[in-house]
């Protein structure tokens, strides 16, 4: 079942906000949660760049977070946490340890430091001014494509960029997935505008073509970004029902198959591919083990959805005239 936008913000409680830099051509996309969530994470890729990640194990004492960052910048772009984090201190918000309170930011970033643009920022990177940005502008409403963390990312063989999608479940909780594509493989089959992830679309949301009529042999041959660790898709699947710690850590565990449903190949060597889940707590799961095995199944699908709906929505890069977006190439 569909939900009204379309968006991760379907889930009452959370905002999302973006900014960029087109000279820079890098950018933050942050979710704001309105107050501190439950969260998990998972990391599959085998060169991530994450910060405040190991507060989400079960185990650990820090029960809610309070934003998910999202960066371009690779390293650099860990800084974007630091700017959201002050803007929720300015607001009150955070972890509360006496008279003190320290906003909990995770974030994880993605390479795009050789997509072009200008790089040479000075002695500070811009993406602590970015990430302050990206949070004071958080809304219900934002565009997918080439902007936030989208603004750089890119894919073996078109533009990637920010996609998001929901749906509600039969049991009525909302969820929903917020991607930014900038994968070493395709999301894309062969040189065609078929995407890999057609089986899940949902009212032409990616422009509706299906899958092939058949596959080649070309179409199933490795394809991959000609440079190491210059990749990396990021994931946010949110919901509204009540979970624990540890089920968000198998709610991302689970919904990392969206990327293999959309993305070839993918958890590569040079990926930092990783899945942020949050949980709101608005309603009950029902049974703990079926209705999060039906979150999971559901989320996996949205994060394919969203994957692809990131490459369908993004423009071309004017630094590199080679990479073309897929409206330039198919959409017409």
């Amino acid at each position: 079942m569909g939900a009204a936008r379309n968006l991760i913000t379907d889930i009452a409680g959370l905002r999302v906000g973006q900014a960029g830099d087109a000279e820079l051509a890098s950018g933050v996309t942050v979710v704001v949660f309105d107050a501190a969530t439950v969260a998990g994470v998972d990391l599959r890729g085998g060169g991530p760049g994450t910060r405040e990640t190991a507060l989400l194990d079960p185990a650990q004492t820090v029960e809610g977070i309070d934003a998910i960052v999202l960066s371009g910048g690779s390293a650099f772009g860990l800084d974007a946490a630091s700017g959201v984090q002050a803007y929720l201190h300015e607001q009150g918000r955070g972890f509360r340890v006496r008279d003190a309170r320290v906003p909990i930011v995770p974030a994880a970033i993605l390479f795009d430091l050789l997509s072009g643009g200008d790089k040479n920022w000075g002695r500070y990177p811009p993406y602590r001014e970015l990430g302050y940005a990206a949070a004071k502008n958080a809304s219900d409403i934002f565009e997918l494509g080439s902007v936030g963390a989208g603004l750089g990312a890119t894919t073996a063989t078109l533009k990637g960029g920010v996609g998001s999608v929901s749906a509600v479940t039969n049991g009525g909780i909302t969820i929903g997935a917020l991607a930014v594509v900038n994968s070493v493989g395709t999301a894309t089959i062969g040189d065609g505008p078929y995407f890999w992830a057609a089986p899940f679309e949902q009212n032409k949301e990616f422009g509706g073509r299906g899958w092939p009529a058949s596959f080649s042999a070309a179409d199933l041959a490795f394809r991959a970004k000609g440079g190491p660790i210059k990749n990396t898709t990021l994931a946010v699947l949110a919901t509204d029902a009540k979970l624990t710690k540890a089920q968000c850590h198998r709610l991302a565990v689970m919904a990392h198959d969206g990327f293999a449903r959309a993305l070839y190949p993918v958890h590569t060597p040079l990926d930092g591919d990783a899945v942020f889940a949050a949980a709101t707590g608005a309603k009950p799961l029902g049974d703990p083990h079926f209705g999060l095995a039906e979150l999971g199944m559901v989320g996996a699908n949205l994060v394919a959805r969203a994957i692809a709906r990131g490459v369908y929505e993004a423009k071309a890069s004017p630094f590199s005239s080679d990479l073309l977006s897929w409206q330039d190439k198919f959409g017409r």
